[in-house]
């Protein structure tokens, strides 16, 4: 028996390089209610990341970056398309279904750390991987090894409160990384810190993509940071469009 093509909502297929792609959005469109006029985020958006590979988004506020960013982490449903996570549609998929996808395949990094302040970075880190079901001697350890591979070994103790703004997304970036996941997603993750230190946090969060062979999409205003990745692309007129 042949196997079934996936395929989104409106009938459209997803081709070879989808099926493979760590992350494909194929046709995705999303709109909000403006009063009585709608308002047009995304168009007829196609988008694919293969895995190991990193991309940028590049675009003003307002252009939809984060919209694109919600409805690619499944935060978010579009109103039209498909979106593939590991070759596998989900825009039919029940919510609990893709809570459970969330959890194991994608990883978020916020513009704002959103780290517990009550717990060390160490639990910070293994918390995730103890939800998902090991051990806590197992998530410990391998949260050792993320933040000591992040520059960290030595504020393996520290809370949230004890450590700089640098320090605490390095340890949001090994949370997100910490289950493994086959996707990052990231919004703007150094939109709050100081030249200096956006520079040391982005390049160890690109260190620890290109080691992990993890699929990235990051959100960024920074051209400079953007150019260090594998692609950029831009949002115009509602659809994803490639840049040199």
């Amino acid at each position: 028996m042949d196997a079934v093509t996936p395929r989104a909502p409106d009938g459209r297929a997803a081709g070879p390089t989808q099926r493979r792609a760590a992350l494909a959005l194929v046709g995705v469109e999303r709109r909000y209610s403006q009063g009585q006029a709608a308002l047009e985020i995304l168009r007829a958006a196609d988008l694919s990341i293969a895995h190991g590979q990193s991309v940028a988004l590049v675009a003003p506020s307002g252009s939809g970056k984060s919209t694109l960013l919600h409805i690619a982490g499944l935060l978010e449903h579009s109103d039209a398309g498909e979106v593939f996570i590991d070759g596998a549609p989900t825009a039919r998929l029940p919510d609990a279904e893709r809570t459970r996808l969330r959890r194991l395949n994608i990883g978020f990094v916020y513009q704002f750390h959103h780290l517990l302040g009550e717990f060390t970075a160490l639990e910070n880190v293994a918390m995730p991987q103890m939800i998902r079901g090991l051990s806590r001697a197992e998530a410990e350890k391998r949260a050792k090894e993320l933040l000591t591979y992040l520059g960290l070994g030595a504020r393996l103790t520290h809370r949230p409160s004890e450590l700089s703004g640098g320090e605490q997304q390095r340890v949001a970036i090994g949370r997100a990384l910490a289950n493994a996941p086959r996707l990052l997603l990231a919004d703007e993750p150094t939109g709050n810190l100081d030249p200096r230190t956006s520079d040391h946090v982005f390049g160890a969060m690109t260190e620890l993509v290109r080691a992990t062979g993890v699929a990235a999409l990051i959100a960024t205003h920074n051209l400079e940071l953007a150019s260090r990745m594998d692609r950029r692309v831009t949002l115009r007129d509602g659809k994803v469009v490639e840049l040199a």
